[in-house]
């Protein structure tokens, strides 16, 4: 393609072996400040195939069908997060900016969604706790009402705990290893001789918690909110580069 090129001309592609065939205006409207609309533009000289005239473009053809598409509706194709992600390097490739704003929009709306997309229910809990040995190891429990349960002994670690609603709960020396209990609710619960080892307790509100014995090691607090804490300062076991950013009335 020359200079001075008509804006509505035919445009062939060869896009890492795959061919498509579009107009200037596709190429051009939608982003006018796209690496395609600049190459389109009539301002560059375009190396093309003599015999059929395509253009050759060394990047992955798979996903140029939906660039092709979002430059003539604006629409963003339904894809799992593995080709979104592909799709995304193709797009920011061709700077389409609107594309990358739609296609992030897209992933961290899956992405909040999953993390209150529990697995279990309240009621699912209450089942499983007639158990002897109750484990939710890695289970996503996210925004769940699980106050004043007897949860003594339960193995919650790796799991997913957000904003998970633990007031007056029994927690006796549950295990909380590795757990995301960000934004959680711990207000008067006995969390005696528990293991939160490499815990992440950012803005968990622990206010009359019974933590005697407790194992915090290695946790992220920064955000407790207002705690008054019963600890048993012997057993306690802290890591000293921990910094505790809340106010604490230890009850002695």
């Amino acid at each position: 393609m020359t200079k001075g090129s008509d804006s509505s001309s035919l445009v062939r592609l060869n896009i890492g072996g795959k061919k498509y065939c579009t107009t200037v205006d596709t190429l051009s409207q939608r982003e006018p400040d796209s690496m395609l609309a600049a190459m389109f533009s009539g301002r560059h000289t375009l190396c093309q195939d003599p015999q059929k005239g395509y253009v050759f473009v060394d990047r992955d053809g798979k996903h140029f069908r939906h660039i092709l598409n979002w430059l003539r509706d604006g629409v963003i194709p339904t894809l799992k997060d593995g080709e979104y992600s592909e799709l995304l390097r193709e797009a920011e490739y061709y700077q389409l900016l609107g594309l990358i704003d739609g296609i992030n929009a897209i992933l961290n709306k899956r992405k909040e969604d999953d993390e209150f997309n529990t697995e279990l229910t309240r009621t699912d809990i209450i089942k499983c706790i007639q158990s002897e040995r109750v484990r939710f190891r890695g289970v996503n429990l996210s925004g769940l009402d699980l106050s004043k349960l007897d949860l003594s002994l339960v193995d919650f670690s790796c799991a997913c705990l957000k904003n998970v609603f633990f007031s007056r709960a029994n927690l006796l020396s549950a295990k909380f290893r590795d757990v995301d209990a960000e934004g959680s609710n711990f207000h008067n619960a006995t969390l005696r001789e528990c293991e939160f080892n490499g815990a992440n307790l950012r803005g968990a509100l622990l206010a009359g918690a019974n933590l005697q014995s407790a194992n915090l090691q290695g946790n992220l607090f920064f955000s407790f909110k207002y705690a008054t804490l019963f600890i048993d300062v012997n057993a306690l076991k802290l890591t000293t580069y921990v910094i505790i950013l809340f106010r604490i009335s230890l009850n002695l």
